[in-house]
């Protein structure tokens, strides 16, 4: 039985459960619209998923449209998820792929790598680790990385340092913005100043470079000389 069940997922099936894991990860309540905006869909769509989902045992939905992942959903979510994460690092470790094109990639080669190519990837890179874009397989919540230290750019102090972290990854335009900038995983900078406009004025590898606040937004960073922080 269980493996019929398991020849029932679709690609289509997988976006879904995997976009639900990353928005509970992300500590958002999922509902469809959360759903639709995240995997650019219409609501009619998101409604018939959710009830091919709910028949196949892989989601339930509260009587207040909250959607929660039942075991067997949340098991081929992160399945999904680690096969998205591995193949990043593949694209980029390996293949040596601009850190800010992997995630596009790697969207479209999860659904096609084997159970047997996926177990030779951990084994090559190590199962663990954080992706190109400094994030663990599992997204991490807000609240867990100002507890690792961690704060958004766009709350940086002017006058102080910092190495960038991670960020968030789902926007390749927003990515090439900031890698163009200087500000990639790993890169240091120096906040000089808040401008009136919000944005701010950074120093980096790029020399002065000039960031608004929705793009600060989505940037995490440690403070520099704060010492290793606790890993994921």
């Amino acid at each position: 039985m269980a493996e019929a069940h398991v020849h029932m997922i679709t690609i289509s099936k997988e976006d879904y459960l995997k976009a639900v894991l990353e928005a509970e990860s992300e500590g958002e309540h999922v509902i469809s619209a959360t759903l639709a905006h995240r995997l650019a869909v219409s609501a009619p769509a998101v409604t018939m998923a959710l009830r091919r989902l709910k028949r196949d045992g892989l989601v339930a939905v509260r009587a207040d449209g909250r959607v929660e992942l039942t075991a067997a959903g949340r098991k081929v979510a992160l399945r999904t998820m680690v096969r998205h994460h591995l193949i990043e690092r593949m694209l980029a470790e390996v293949f040596g792929m601009e850190w800010y094109r992997v995630h596009d990639e790697a969207e479209r080669l999860e659904h096609a790598v084997s159970a047997e190519f996926e177990a030779k990837l951990a084994q090559k890179l190590g199962p663990a680790g954080t992706c190109p874009h400094g994030n663990p397989v599992v997204p991490e919540r807000s609240e867990a990385r100002r507890r690792r230290g961690l704060r958004l750019l766009a709350e940086a102090e002017p006058g102080k340092s910092y190495q960038v972290s991670s960020m968030y990854e789902r926007d390749s335009a927003l990515l090439r913005f900031l890698d163009e900038r200087g500000i990639r995983p790993g890169a240091k900078l120096r906040v000089l100043e808040r401008n009136y406009d919000q944005t701010m004025t950074l120093l980096t590898d790029k020399h002065k470079v000039s960031v608004g606040g929705p793009a600060a937004e989505k940037v995490w960073v440690a403070p520099a000389g704060a010492g290793k922080l606790r890993k994921h």
